[in-house]
């Protein structure tokens, strides 16, 4: 199969679908967590089956994120259908499978706390900041290269070295997208089992797919990571990881 350009319609067709999927899949994400989460099952419901369908929900999710991202699969597919149709695809299956992750995700009876006064809305300005780390990470990074609409970087000619990111948020810590997500999963006043497990789930998710994340960026990037790694200390969140 000859690769794809992306000045073809079906490229750009691709490009169009991934990035509406890419918004749409975080809007209803965003939904669900502040909404849906909220419920819990009644007391005393069965709590391995839900367990084991919302971990495994999310596990087909993380799973696609890390393989399809590892530096040889991506080359291989790169050969085959081009770069531009390579990411649009990818943002594809990813938008899909975090959307089925978040709406068919199974709540769980319980409540670790509730928090209610002053601490609700410290809670809630935790999330905020979570949010505007996320954005402000993405923008940086360039939106449109994570909606699948422009792959640049990955497309550069051979004789030009990759860019490697380390201006803003990325002088505190090498991951600041990653970072943003735990301010806003971890600040939700209301603290179900249902929202406890997906946190915790995608946050443990998110500690073991770094190492293998900068494990691809040391082969990309080489020396000039090695420099980056040595001056940001921390992986995710300041003074913890």
């Amino acid at each position: 199969m000859a690769p794809l350009h992306g000045t073809s319609t079906l490229v750009r067709a691709l490009q169009v679908v991934g990035a509406v999927l890419f918004v749409v899949s975080l809007a209803t994400g965003g939904k669900a967590y502040f909404q849906a989460f909220d419920a819990t099952a009644p007391a005393g419901s069965p709590l391995w089956a839900p367990l084991a369908i919302d971990v495994a929900l999310f596990s087909a999710f993380a799973l696609h994120h890390s393989v399809l991202a590892r530096t040889r699969l991506k080359q291989w597919i790169h050969q085959r259908v081009g770069i531009d149709a390579e990411r649009a695809l990818y943002v594809i299956l990813a938008s899909t499978l975090f959307l089925a992750c978040t709406q068919l995700w199974q709540p769980l009876p319980g409540t670790w706390y509730a928090l209610t006064g002053v601490w609700w809305w410290v809670g809630a300005a935790v999330q905020a900041a979570g949010v505007l780390v996320t954005l402000l990470a993405a923008r940086t990074l360039s939106l449109r290269e994570l909606m699948g609409l422009d792959p640049s970087r990955q497309a550069a000619p051979q004789h030009e070295p990759p860019t490697l990111e380390t201006r803003g948020l990325y002088t505190v810590v090498r991951h600041p997208i990653y970072f943003g997500w735990v301010l806003f999963v971890a600040g939700a006043p209301l603290m179900t089992h249902t929202r406890l497990l997906f946190a915790a789930v995608s946050v443990a998710y998110l500690v073991i797919a770094i190492p293998l994340e900068e494990r691809s960026l040391m082969a990309n990037f080489g020396d000039p990571y090695l420099a980056y790694r040595r001056r940001v200390r921390w992986r995710m969140v300041p003074g913890i990881y």
